[in-house]
C-alpha cells in the first residue's frame, strides 16, 4: 500500500508540474520557452510554444485526473512527450541559447541529464516499470 501511495503521488506531482509549465509557456515565461525551441522545428516559435503549453496542460490533467485503467497508457504518452521535447534542450546547450536560468554551458549541460529522470518518473508513477 505504501508503495502505491508513493506512485499516486508523484503521479499528481508530475501531472501538476506538467499543468504548471503548460500554463507558463501560454502566459509569463512565453519568451523563455521560445529559447528552445530548435531552429528545423517548421513552425514559428511561438506556435510551437503554444501548442506544447497546450499538450502540457493536456498530458498533465491526464495524470492528475485518469483512471487506473488508463494510468499506463498516459504514462507512456507523457514519456514519449518527454522524449520528443528533447531536441529542445540540446538545441538550447548547443546554440548557447540563455533561458530559465541557465546561462552558462554548464548549467545547460547539466539540465540534460534530468530529460531521463522525467521520462522515467512518467512511467514508474503510472506503473509501466
Amino acid at each position: 500500500m505504501q508503495g502505491e501511495n508513493v506512485k499516486y503521488i508523484a503521479r499528481l506531482a508530475l501531472g501538476s508540474m506538467l499543468i504548471f509549465a503548460g500554463i507558463s509557456h501560454l502566459t509569463f515565461a512565453r519568451k523563455e520557452f521560445r529559447a528552445q525551441v530548435p531552429d528545423p522545428i517548421p513552425l514559428p516559435k511561438d506556435d510551437t510554444v503554444v501548442y506544447s503549453g497546450i499538450a502540457e496542460i493536456t498530458l498533465g490533467s491526464s495524470l492528475v485526473f485518469t483512471d487506473e485503467e488508463h494510468q499506463k497508457t498516459v504514462g507512456k504518452v507523457a514519456a514519449a512527450f518527454f522524449t520528443a521535447v528533447f531536441p529542445g534542450n540540446i538545441s538550447q546547450y548547443v546554440n548557447k541559447r540563455d533561458a530559465f536560468g541557465l546561462d552558462t554551458d554548464r548549467k545547460r549541460f547539466i539540465r540534460l541529464f534530468f530529460q531521463p529522470v522525467l521520462i522515467y518518473w512518467a512511467l514508474k508513477s503510472t506503473d509501466n516499470i
